[in-house]
C-alpha cells in the first residue's frame, strides 16, 4: 500500500514537473531513467554485469534518427525500429555472452559493444564523427504534434511509465522469481530443472529492447545521435546510475539517473555561481570537471552506501521503525 502511494505521488510530481522545470531537460531525465531501469533488470535481478548496454542504446538512437531524417518514417515506426534493433543486437550479443559467467561475461559484452562502436564510426548512414543531426520529431500517429515540448514531454512520460511498469511486472512475475533465484544461487536453479541459459537470454533481450527504446526516445527528444551514445563511457554511466541509486531496487536507478544527469547539466552553473560569489576560481574548474565530481560521488557511495541511496534507505527503514 505504501509503495502504491509513493508511485502515485511520483506520478503526480512528474505530471506537474514541466510547469516548473525545462521540459527538454525532464525528457532527458526520463530517457536515462528508463535506460538505467532496463540495465538494473539485468544486473540487479539476474546478476549479470554488462558493459555493452551502450550498443543497444546508441544503435537504437542511430536507426531511429536514420528512419526519421532520411527515410521519412512516422515517429511511432522510428521508435519501434530502434526498440527492435536493440532487441536484435541483444539477442546476438546474448547468445555469445551468456555462455560465460562473471568477469568473462562482462568482458565479452564490452568487446562486442566496442566492435559495434567502430562499425558506427565507419558506417556511412551514422554520419561518422559528426553523427546524425537535425532529426525531426514529426507527428505521432499523424495527429499528435511532437514539435511542442510540452506535448512531447507527456508522450515521453507515457513511454517511461510503460517501460517501468513492464519491468515491475516482470520482476514480480514467476519469470522474475526465477531470475532472482539464478542471481542468488545458479547451481540450485539448475538442479531444480530450470533452463538457466534461456532465462538469462530472455532477460538480456528484454533489457536490450528497453535500452533501445530509451535510446530511440532520446533521439526524438534531442534531435541527434552521436558516437557518445555508443561509446563504452555510456555503458559506464548507466552502471554508475544504477549503483548510486541502488542496484536491485525498482526506484533506485531512477534516483541515480536523476542525480547523474542533473549534475552533468547543472554542475557548471553551480561552479560559476560559487566562483562569482566567493572569488575562488577553483570552483569554476570543479564545475567544468563533471567527471571528477561524479567519480567522487561514486567513491563515497561505494564506501559509505554500498547498497546505493535507495538500497540504504530500504535497509535502514525497518530499524528506524523499531526504534
Amino acid at each position: 500500500m505504501n509503495k502504491k502511494v509513493g508511485y502515485g505521488l511520483a506520478l503526480v510530481l512528474a505530471l506537474a514537473a514541466p510547469l516548473v522545470l525545462y521540459p527538454v531537460f525532464l525528457m532527458k531525465l526520463l530517457c536515462f531513467a528508463l535506460f538505467a531501469c532496463a540495465f538494473n533488470l539485468l544486473i540487479g535481478y539476474t546478476g549479470l554485469l554488462s558493459f555493452g548496454h551502450a550498443a543497444f542504446f546508441g544503435w537504437a538512437a542511430y536507426i531511429t534518427g536514420y528512419t526519421l531524417a532520411t527515410l521519412g518514417w512516422p515517429s511511432e515506426l522510428g521508435l519501434l525500429a530502434g526498440t527492435a534493433l536493440g532487441a536484435l543486437i541483444g539477442l546476438g550479443m546474448g547468445l555469445l555472452a551468456i555462455r560465460r559467467q562473471g568477469i568473462y561475461f562482462t568482458m565479452i559484452t564490452l568487446a562486442l559493444a566496442q566492435m559495434l562502436y567502430f562499425v558506427a564510426l565507419q558506417a556511412h548512414f551514422t554520419g561518422g564523427e559528426d553523427g546524425l543531426q537535425g532529426v525531426p520529431r514529426g507527428r505521432l500517429f499523424g495527429v499528435i504534434d511532437l514539435g511542442n515540448d510540452l506535448i512531447l514531454y507527456y508522450v515521453v512520460l507515457v513511454i517511461a511509465v510503460a517501460g517501468f511498469a513492464l519491468i515491475m511486472r516482470t520482476v514480480h512475475s514467476p519469470f522474475g522469481q526465477v531470475l532472482k533465484a539464478i542471481k542468488e544461487n545458479e547451481p540450485r536453479a539448475i538442479s531444480l530443472g530450470y533452463n538457466v541459459d534461456r532465462y538469462k537470454l530472455l532477460a538480456f533481450v528484454l533489457s536490450a529492447a528497453l535500452s533501445g527504446l530509451a535510446g530511440a526516445t532520446k533521439t526524438v527528444v534531442l534531435g541527434f545521435a552521436t558516437l557518445t551514445d555508443v561509446h563504452w563511457a555510456m555503458s559506464g554511466m548507466v552502471v554508475l546510475m544504477t549503483l548510486v541509486g541502488g542496484m536491485g531496487t525498482l526506484s533506485g536507478p531512477i534516483v541515480g539517473a536523476i542525480i547523474i544527469i542533473a549534475l552533468e547539466n547543472r554542475l557548471g552553473n553551480v561552479g560559476d555561481f560559487l566562483a562569482s560569489t566567493t572569488s575562488i576560481e577553483w570552483f569554476r574548474q570543479i564545475g567544468q570537471s563533471v567527471t571528477m565530481v561524479i567519480g567522487a560521488i561514486f567513491i563515497v557511495c561505494v564506501l559509505a552506501f554500498r547498497r546505493g541511496i535507495v538500497g540504504e534507505i530500504v535497509a535502514r527503514w525497518p530499524r528506524a521503525a523499531k526504534r
